[in-house]
């Protein structure tokens, strides 16, 4: 039987794997809208204002990210076992949903930084161009 530090180990490498996955068969058409509501649910309690035993230290915060790991855990389980090996697969090799919409993501990012940056020089620009003529003038 694997010690708590083993399995609690085991379970923090494999959340972020859980929920890359998570997303990919959550954009996943294929898969049946029941368990995609009972994530959504379950993510929806998480982020939501009300924290139920948040007067206990500590644990307050831990209910949430069990209920989170539990909430992904099941959803992975409940979804279509060659449609999870696709995405598994698309995983390993970076080609998943999840990998483009980050590339994506950034993409746009790194776009939106460039186009802030031109405008705040043009700005410097501009006000440098008009201190100058008024020092003429």
């Amino acid at each position: 039987m694997p010690s708590i530090l083993s399995r609690a180990k085991s379970v923090l490498v494999d959340v972020p794997r859980h929920g890359k996955l998570a997303y990919c068969l959550l954009r996943d058409d294929r898969v049946p809208a029941a368990p995609k509501a009972v994530l959504l649910g379950a993510l929806c309690i998480i982020v939501s204002p009300l924290d139920f035993p948040a007067w206990i230290p500590v644990l307050g915060e831990l209910d949430m990210l069990a209920l989170g790991i539990l909430a992904i855990e099941t959803f992975v389980a409940a979804c279509p076992e060659d449609i999870r090996r696709e995405h598994e697969a698309a995983l390993k090799a970076k080609q998943s949903v999840w990998d483009r919409d980050v590339q994506d993501t950034l993409a746009a990012t790194r776009h939106g930084v460039g186009r802030f940056v031109d405008r705040i020089r043009s700005r410097v620009r501009h006000r440098d161009e008009y201190e100058s003529i008024s020092e003429v003038g």
